[in-house]
């Protein structure tokens, strides 16, 4: 066989460089800025490397990204009020991963810690609030609500490595039966401030109506403590004056009796 070419070498050196070209490729990977690398080696957790170009062994050793930008999950739950008001809410919490906690979340808890941890934190943690207020305080002091269940998400969920950046509760919704209570208290609260300004403008009123009249009677009491005998006699000239003023200078006609005869006294 000497001098005789093997069948299929070129292709089996072909196969060999494509394999060694895959392996050294493979030895390369890049973590993106906002995440972590989880280095598994024969699926154990091995190391957690930051984002840049770095080196795993080939075959033995494979990545998990895990992101640690912050996050936003939307959880609907439901509690009972202290007044054992069913009440459902919706909850947006805003989260992130503590980048050096990544490795130890992936080997207790995997990449399912939403559904696994921050979720059911977030029920429960409602749940234990809601139960120390009525229906009526949960929409009255719903900022004094979510900062203890904010206050109680951290200390929860920073022990798995779930740092909370903010919390907020879109909305509460209660039983048809409790709306209409709502509403109905509502509307006697609006009754019955219509009627004391009612009230109140009624007693304004009559007030006033008094003050009116006793400033009237006190008029007509000053009134009369002015008028004396000078008085009358200055208003008696005045009015003959007047009398005098029009009068046209000629002597009314009349048939017997005496000529009228206008008195002015002299005054001294």
């Amino acid at each position: 066989m000497n001098g005789q070419k093997v069948p299929g070498k070129p292709v089996l050196i072909g196969a060999a460089g494509l394999f060694l070209i895959l392996v050294i490729i493979s030895t390369y990977f890049g973590v993106d800025a906002g995440e972590r690398g989880v280095v598994l080696r024969f699926g154990e957790v091995n190391r957690v490397v930051e984002p840049g170009a770095r080196f795993k062994i080939p075959l033995a050793e494979q990545v998990v990204f895990m992101t640690v930008r912050v996050q936003k999950t939307t959880t609907k739950t439901e509690a009972a009020s202290r007044d054992l008001q069913t009440v459902q809410t919706t909850m947006v919490l805003n989260y992130n991963l503590d980048p050096a906690k990544a490795g130890a979340m992936y080997s207790t808890i995997g990449l399912t810690y939403n559904e696994r941890v921050i979720d059911p934190a977030v029920k429960e943690s409602f749940k234990a609030a809601a139960a120390r207020y009525t229906a009526e305080e949960l929409i009255s002091k719903r900022e004094t609500l979510k900062a203890e269940v904010r206050n109680y998400l951290r200390d929860r969920l920073v022990v798995y490595g779930v740092n909370v950046v903010d919390l907020s509760i879109t909305d509460f919704e209660f039983s048809a039966e409790f709306n209409k209570a709502i509403e109905a208290k509502q509307t006697a609260e609006q009754n019955a401030l219509r009627a004391k300004r009612d009230l109140e403008r009624i007693k304004v009123e009559a007030e006033q109506k008094v003050t009116s009249a006793r400033a009237e009677a006190e008029a007509l009491r000053l009134q009369r403590q002015v008028i004396s005998p000078e008085l009358i006699q200055l208003r008696q000239i005045e009015a003959q004056l007047k009398a005098i003023e029009k009068w046209d200078g000629k002597m009314p006609s009349v048939t017997g009796g005496a000529v009228p005869f206008i008195s002015v006294e002299k005054t001294k």
